[in-house]
C-alpha cells in the first residue's frame, strides 16, 4: 500500500517542510518517514533554500541508497517513484546502485540490496545490469540454500516412532529412546550420559500421484519481498518428484514464468515491479489451467487490494473450491510473515472456501506437505 494521508495539515507539513511544522503539527507515521525520504532526495539541492522551498531535519541523510529505494517503493504511487529515482539518477546523479559498476560491484549482497534492484533494473545498463545479475544469482543462491532444505525435510515423509531404523542419520535421530536405552551409563561423578547405541526412528515413504501447485504472485511494489521468496519457493518445488509447479506474476496483465521457475534468477530479472492489480484476471489464468481439481492447490500471493470491484474475484474463487481445488491466499510470504493487507477481501476469500495466512517459506512447504501428502 502506498502513502495515505487524509489530514490536509499533515499534507501541508509533508509539502512546507519543518518551517511550517509550529502551524501544522508535526508529522506521524507514514508522513514522518515520506518526509524522510524526500528529504534524503531533495536536500541535496543547495539552492532550494533561495527559492523557498521545503527544509527538514529529520535525518534522513543517515539512509544507504538501497535503504531508501525500498522505502519509497513502500510509501509512494508508481508516478512518484519514477519521478523521484529519475530526479536521483539525472538531477542528482546519485548512482551508487542504478549506474556506477564500481560502486555495485564493492556492496555488500544482501536482501536489502537484492530489493533495490529489482526495484531500479529498468534505469540499468546493459554493463550495470550484469553486475547485477551477479549480485541477485548470489543473494538468491543463500535463499535457495536455506528454503531447499525446508521443502526436503517437509515432503520427505512423516515420521514413525513405533518403528525403528538402521540408518543412522540426524533428522531421525529418537531422543527419547536413546536416554532410555542408554540410562544405566549415566556418571553421576561427571553427570554425564555416556551413548553406547544410539536410536533411530524410521520414515513412512511417501509416494504421491501428481499434483498441480500453481504459484499466482501479485508483483506490485509493496510485495518485493514476497515475489523473491515465490520465485525460489517455485524452484524448489519444481525439483521435487510428482509435482508440477507453475508460476504466474500479475498487476493488471499476466504473465505466465513457469518456463523460467528452474532458474529463480532470470525469473525475478523479468519481473516487473509496480502497476496496479487484477487479481480476478490472474484467478481466471489459474483455473484455465487446473485439469484435475482434486489434485490442485492454488497458492495466491497478494495483499489482496483488488483494483477493481472484488466480486468477480470471490466468484472464481468460490468456483474453484466447489470444484475441490484447494486455494490457499498468501497475505505475505517471506521470512517475517508480517503482512499488510485488505482483511475484508481475505474474509469474504475464506467465506467461499479459500484459506487465508501469512506464512514463512517454510510453513508454506509444510502446507503444502499436509496437503498434498494426505
Amino acid at each position: 500500500m502506498s502513502l495515505d494521508i487524509p489530514d490536509p495539515l499533515q499534507r501541508w507539513r509533508l509539502l512546507l517542510g519543518e518551517p511550517a511544522e509550529p502551524a501544522c503539527g508535526a508529522l506521524q507515521d507514514q508522513a514522518q518517514a515520506a518526509d524522510a525520504a524526500l528529504e534524503w532526495l531533495y536536500g541535496r539541492d543547495p539552492e532550494r533554500a533561495q527559492r523557498g522551498e521545503r527544509r527538514a531535519g529529520l535525518g534522513a541523510s543517515a539512509l544507504a541508497t538501497p535503504d531508501w529505494i525500498n522505502q519509497i517503493h513502500q510509501l509512494f504511487p508508481q508516478e512518484v517513484i519514477e519521478r523521484l529515482e529519475r530526479d536521483a539518477v539525472e538531477r542528482f546523479g546519485i548512482d551508487e546502485v542504478v549506474t556506477n559498476l564500481e560502486v555495485l560491484e564493492r556492496i555488500q549482497p544482501s536482501e536489502s540490496l537484492l530489493r533495490a534492484v529489482l526495484h531500479t533494473k529498468h534505469l540499468m545498463n546493459p554493463q550495470v545490469l550484469a553486475a547485477a545479475r551477479r549480485l541477485v544469482a548470489e543473494v538468491v543462491g543463500r535463499i535457495m540454500q536455506r528454503l531447499a532444505t525446508e521443502v526436503r525435510q517437509a515432503f520427505n515423509g512423516t515420521r514413525d516412532r513405533r518403528r525403528r531404523s538402521r540408518r543412522a542419520i540426524a533428522s531421525n535421530f529418537d531422543f527419547r529412546r536413546t536416554v532410555a536405552a542408554n540410562l544405566h551409563r549415566y556418571d553421576p561423578a561427571r553427570r554425564k550420559l555416556y551413548v553406547q547405541q544410539p536410536m533411530f526412528i524410521s520414515r513412512s515413504r511417501r509416494h504421491t500421484d501428481p499434483w498441480d501447485i500453481i504459484l499466482l504472485v501479485d508483483q506490485s511494489g509493496s510485495m518485493v519481498d514476497s515475489v523473491i521468496h515465490s520465485a525460489v519457493m517455485a524452484a524448489c518445488l519444481w525439483q521435487l518428484p510428482g509435482m508440477r509447479t507453475h508460476l504466474i506474476a500479475f498487476d493488471t496483465a499476466v504473465v505466465d514464468l513457469t518456463a523460467d521457475v528452474a532458474d529463480p534468477v532470470e525469473l525475478l530479472m523479468k519481473v516487473q515491479l509496480g502497476g496496479g492489480t487484477d487479481i480476478a484476471r490472474a484467478v481466471a489464468y489459474a483455473q484455465g489451467l487446473v485439469v484435475n481439481p482434486s489434485r490442485s492447490v492454488v497458492v495466491l500471493v497478494s495483499d489482496f487490494y483488488e483494483g477493481g470491484p472484488d466480486g468477480e474475484l470471490v466468484r472464481r474463487v468460490k468456483a474453484l473450491t466447489a470444484a475441490g481445488t484447494r486455494v490457499l491466499g498468501l497475505a505475505a510470504l517471506d521470512a517475517q510473515a508480517k503482512p499488510n493487507y485488505d482483511r475484508e477481501t481475505a474474509a469474504r476469500l475464506v467465506n467461499v472456501g479459500a484459506h487465508v495466512a501469512a506464512m514463512t517459506p517454510g510453513e508454506l512447504a509444510a502446507w503444502l506437505a499436509e496437503k498434498v501428502l494426505a
